[in-house]
């Protein structure tokens, strides 16, 4: 049924799409390249390393721990 149906709406956009203006199916033609792009790029969560590491600089781990946790943890 899910097969079926995906073919009927891909012949539903050819007809549509067929009957609009060069212009408009150019428009059409780039909303789908940027479509396409941004699926088939795949992202690793590897490339956020050090991303922002510089806002820590001169900021003790330990001391910053303990100021969070405030006096209740002490």
């Amino acid at each position: 049924m899910q097969e079926r149906r995906k073919s009927t709406d891909k012949e539903l956009l050819e007809l549509l799409i067929y009957d609009l203006t060069a212009e408009e199916q150019a428009a059409v033609l780039e909303v789908m390249r940027v479509m396409v792009a941004n699926r088939s790029r795949k992202h690793s969560v590897n490339e956020l390393k050090g991303l922002g590491k510089e806002i820590w600089d001169g900021i003790d781990a330990q001391e910053y721990v303990d100021e969070l946790r405030g006096p209740k943890c002490s």
